[in-house]
């Protein structure tokens, strides 16, 4: 349960920094954002067990080739621009579990909005 309240904690630090930037008009990279996430998942000493980035572009592949948001694996500047589509999706992993938690975002012109529901509690099966 810590470990998905990490992840959790980490990927809404992230939207209300994408939330925020958009808002007040202020450039954001890709880089920025992982760091918001990663900050919160290392805070809560999960840090060594969040091994990837944080997300990337969304293109009509999945992937996307726009901007990652990713200060883990590359150092990504891009810019997120209005018309951007993005995951945000911060994972704790060890040999014995791993939990993520996975949503998507879109920023318009002033706004930045996550696209689907959140995941708010973890839930065993």
């Amino acid at each position: 349960m810590k470990a998905f309240n990490a992840a959790r904690d980490g990927r809404d630090a992230a939207v209300a920094l994408v939330q925020q930037a958009a808002a007040s008009g202020r450039e954001l990279r890709g880089f920025e954002v992982d760091r918001a996430c990663r900050d919160v998942i290392d805070r809560a000493g999960f840090g060594p067990q969040f091994i990837h980035r944080t997300g990337h572009s969304l293109g009509t592949e999945v992937h996307g080739n726009g901007v990652h948001m990713d200060d883990y694996e590359t150092h990504d500047e891009r810019r997120l621009i209005p018309g951007t589509g993005f995951t945000i999706e911060p994972g704790v992993y060890s040999t014995a579990f791993g939990v993520r938690t996975e949503i998507n975002m879109f920023v318009g012109a002033r706004e930045a909005r996550v696209t689907g529901p959140l995941q708010t509690a973890f839930v065993l099966l």
